[in-house]
């Protein structure tokens, strides 16, 4: 067996001594065989479970086993290990009589305990096993769902940049809500559409790192102007002194709203760079919005262009 080190004498014969003393009735000993023994049928195959004693059907069994251990090497270290990780014997605990019933038990456990011993190096390697088969299943698991992620940011971008063509403004706006619908989403940040208030109309909100967001988004020809801001910061501060706010311009914001709140600002801004960066996969959005807010927490100042984090982590 060219690769494969072969069982000892001591492990097969620990088996052959203990597969007869974990059960006490012929039937229960040959229920746990076909159930051990279920993807190698050929191996019960003629074994006599009425007439011989268990003893004698372990023996030929065995015998099988070692006879062909080129072929059912692996099938008899599971047969062992899951003896040897017995540490209960139902069958045997049934025996009336105690003194019988507790002799028989010493047995068992005497005779599994010999076999575990024997088998600790397989039971290391199949543990061994188990814990790479694991890693690769979560590597690969991750790798489909980075891989699933992107697909549907590359979605998100490719419906973003078609909206570029749109000759509908207000329309243009309304795909716009949905998409930063959907791309909130995407990043788990538990989005709600837009909704009416008293005297006002709220384009979005969203929950992140346990702060909630009022968002307003707009996409005209023009840079949105000091005046919008200007309302976006009444509706923020209605909401609360936790609240903040997001505000999307696609078409960016004029210099004297970034100047009027460049300190003491209630929100962040975001632009169509900011966004695209964003779809595009060259920045997360939850890193972006946790570097927006430190920005505004820090400074005061609403505006923190992506294009800033991506120079200085260069």
């Amino acid at each position: 067996m060219i690769g494969m080190k072969r069982i000892s004498a001591d492990a097969y014969q620990a088996l052959r001594d203990a597969l007869p003393s974990i059960t006490w009735h012929k039937r229960a000993f040959e229920s746990f065989l076909r159930d051990a023994l279920r993807s190698r049928p050929e191996l019960l195959a003629g074994l006599d479970f009425n007439g011989a004693t268990k003893r004698e059907t372990a023996d030929a069994l065995i015998s099988r086993l070692g006879a062909n251990e080129g072929t059912y090497q692996q099938t008899t270290i599971d047969l062992m290990l899951d003896v040897a990780a017995m540490t209960r014997f139902p069958d045997v605990e049934k025996i009336k009589e105690p003194d019988h019933r507790e002799l028989r038990l010493q047995e068992a456990h005497d005779a599994v305990g010999r076999l575990r011993t024997l088998t600790a190096r397989y039971r290391q390697e199949a543990e061994s096993r188990e814990r790479s088969a694991a890693a690769r299943e979560a590597e690969a698991a991750r790798h489909a769902g980075i891989k699933q992620f992107s697909d549907e940011l590359r979605v998100l971008r490719d419906r973003y940049v078609a909206l570029h063509g749109s000759s509908d403004p207000h329309q243009r706006g309304k795909a716009l809500e949905v998409l930063l619908t959907d791309l909130f989403l995407l990043f788990d940040m538990e989005p709600r559409l837009s909704y009416n208030l008293a005297y006002e109309q709220i384009d979005g909100s969203l929950s992140f790192d346990t702060d909630d967001y009022i968002v307003e988004a707009r996409w005209r020809q023009e840079p949105t102007g000091r005046e919008h801001l200007d309302v976006f910061k009444t509706k923020v501060e209605r909401k609360g002194r936790n609240a903040l706010g997001i505000f999307v311009s696609v078409n960016a914001f004029s210099s004297d709203a970034l100047a009027q709140y460049g300190s003491s600002s209630p929100f962040v801004v975001f632009t169509g760079e900011d966004l695209f960066m964003v779809l595009d996969g060259r920045i997360g959005l939850d890193d972006l919005l946790r570097a927006k807010k430190r920005h505004v927490n820090e400074t005061g100042d609403c505006c923190l262009p992506a294009r800033n984090l991506l120079v200085s982590s260069d």
